[in-house]
C-alpha cells in the first residue's frame, strides 16, 4: 500500500490538481472580483447605454409629436387662410356686382333722360316747324285772299 502511496504522491497529475486547486484558492476571489467588476462595468455601460437611447428616442418621440402639432396647426391656418380668401371673394364679387348694377342704373337713367330730351327736342322741333309752316300757310293764305287795301 505504501507503494500506492507512494506512487500516487510522486504522481504529477496530483501535483499539478493540487496547484490548480491551490491556485483557484489563492487567485480565485481576486479573478472572480476582478471578472466581476468587468462584468458590472460592462452592464453599467450597457445599461447607460440603453439609457442614453431611451432618452434619444423619448426625445425623437417629443420632436415627432411637436412637428405633427405644428403641422395639424399650419393645417388648420391654410384652412383659415383659404376661408377667408373664399369670403374676401365672394365679398369683392358681390360689391363689383352691385357697383355693376348702379353703374348700369346710371348709364339707364342717363339714356333715358337723353331719350326725354330728344322727345321734347324733336317735340318743339315738329310745333317749331309746324308753327312755321302754319304761319307760311297762313301768310300764302293771306296774300291771296286779302288783294289791295285792304292787304
Amino acid at each position: 500500500m505504501e507503494a500506492e502511496h507512494a506512487s500516487v504522491l510522486t504522481s504529477p497529475h496530483l501535483w499539478v490538481n493540487i496547484a490548480l486547486l491551490i491556485f483557484i484558492v489563492v487567485a480565485g476571489p481576486k479573478l472572480w472580483k476582478a471578472l466581476a467588476s468587468t462584468f458590472d462595468q460592462r452592464s453599467l455601460r450597457i445599461k447607460n447605454s440603453l439609457d442614453e437611447a431611451q432618452k434619444l428616442r423619448d426625445e425623437a418621440q417629443s420632436l415627432l409629436n411637436e412637428y405633427q402639432r405644428r403641422q395639424k396647426e399650419a393645417a388648420k391656418e391654410a384652412e383659415g387662410i383659404i376661408i377667408a380668401a373664399k369670403e374676401l371673394a365672394e365679398h369683392h364679387t358681390q360689391e363689383a356686382m352691385a357697383a355693376l348694377e348702379a353703374s348700369m342704373a346710371r348709364r339707364e337713367k342717363l339714356a333715358l333722360e337723353k331719350i326725354a330730351q330728344a322727345e321734347a327736342q324733336a317735340l318743339a322741333d315738329v310745333r317749331s316747324a309746324a308753327a312755321e309752316a302754319a304761319i307760311a300757310a297762313a301768310s300764302q293764305i293771306m296774300s291771296r285772299t286779302v288783294t289791295g287795301n285792304k292787304g
